[in-house]
């Protein structure tokens, strides 16, 4: 269902704007919208790209392009989005029976002409005689003038009774919350749709556009009797002028309310900030949280200013505070370098 592309074009996230994503000098990894897996000993990134970039490692540090997870494109993308440059959005990766689930985000800058799709396969190790992505098509798409939400960004995170819910979205009326059938590849009937996230949008912004109220990429992660709900809040993508920041909310229940440290609900413009830029590093966002051999970890792209505002790979130790909130290092920004090895 996939056909090549015909030429690579420069990675792109939400709303990138042209030019300011070059790539990182050699021996880091530069890449957008990272999120992790482990399969046996190695670890696996996944990211934004031409067919859904993808590294392997077996430390976190020390990373080889392991190529695409598909050679071209879904054949249906270009009528999902007229304006799809080739790259696919987003991702994230889930293990549920036996597979591995990538969900992915086709999509036009600044519209709402988007769709996420998913695609299986019984392995990540491409040395396997296994390895074979198979797309499954569309899971929900939006469409301009019919929905105020945007198809992109998913999530799944699964709830205490097994049920599997997408988390997804960017700008317009805020971040969503679906449940999926029990196949992980559709809605589930009847449908049940929350907000989980949104900011205000400046008055008289048409429905078209994606306005003012900046946040996307949600990310759930479910620790102990809560389920953190991680957002990306301001503009990504502007390299040495972005001003991406990570805020992060929490619930008891899958399906929110999503309060902040002062009580505030994330659906309501709250939002604790988790992790926010600084002068070397003025942008960072768009994160995952994992939990590997005990230890929890989040995975998040940065811009660095003295390097052209070029995006790079960072991973943290994700610790916690004696009310249960989430704490991350900032020193993570300057300590934390990968390895892109040949």
């Amino acid at each position: 269902m996939f056909r090549p592309l015909g030429h690579v074009l420069p990675t792109v996230s939400a709303l990138a704007l042209a030019g300011c994503l070059s790539a990182a000098p050699a021996g880091q990894v530069s890449i957008h919208d990272p999120v992790l897996a482990k399969e046996g000993d190695a670890f696996y990134l996944f990211s934004t790209g031409p067919g859904i970039t993808i590294y392997r490692s077996a430390d976190l540090r020390q990373w080889r392009l392991q190529g695409r997870a598909f050679p071209g494109e879904p054949e249906w993308a270009r009528r999902v989005a007229t304006a799809f440059n080739g790259h696919l959005w987003a991702p994230d990766i889930a293990y549920y029976d036996g597979k591995y689930y990538l969900y992915y985000s086709v999509s036009s800058f600044g519209r709402n002409a988007s769709a996420i799709g998913v695609a299986v396969n019984r392995t990540l190790d491409a040395d396997s005689p296994d390895y074979r992505w198979e797309d499954r098509g569309i899971v929900l798409r939006s469409v301009p003038e019919r929905d105020a939400w945007n198809a992109i960004d998913p999530n799944v995170v699964v709830d205490e009774a097994g049920v599997p819910w997408m988390s997804f979205g960017s700008f317009w009326s805020g971040l969503k919350l679906v449940r999926l059938a029990p196949d992980r590849i559709s809605i589930a009937e009847p449908q049940e749709w929350h907000t989980i996230a949104r900011r205000d949008r400046a008055a008289f912004e048409p429905d078209t556009e994606p306005g003012t109220a900046a946040l996307e990429a949600p990310f759930i992660f479910r620790k102990g009797e809560y389920y953190y709900l991680f957002v990306s809040w301001d503009k990504c993508c502007r390299g040495a002028d972005s001003t991406y920041k990570l805020m992060v909310g929490r619930s008891r229940d899958v399906r929110g309310p999503y309060v902040d440290k002062d009580g505030r609900d994330l659906a309501d413009g709250g939002g604790s900030l988790l992790l926010g830029g600084t002068p070397a590093w003025p942008g960072l966002g768009h994160n995952g949280a994992y939990t590997f051999d005990g230890k929890d970890y989040l995975v998040f792209h940065a811009y660095e200013a003295a390097d052209e505002g070029i995006q790079k790979l960072k991973i943290a130790e994700l610790r916690w505070d004696a009310e249960r909130w989430p704490v991350v290092d900032p020193r993570v920004l300057t300590e934390f370098t990968s390895l892109q090895l040949e």
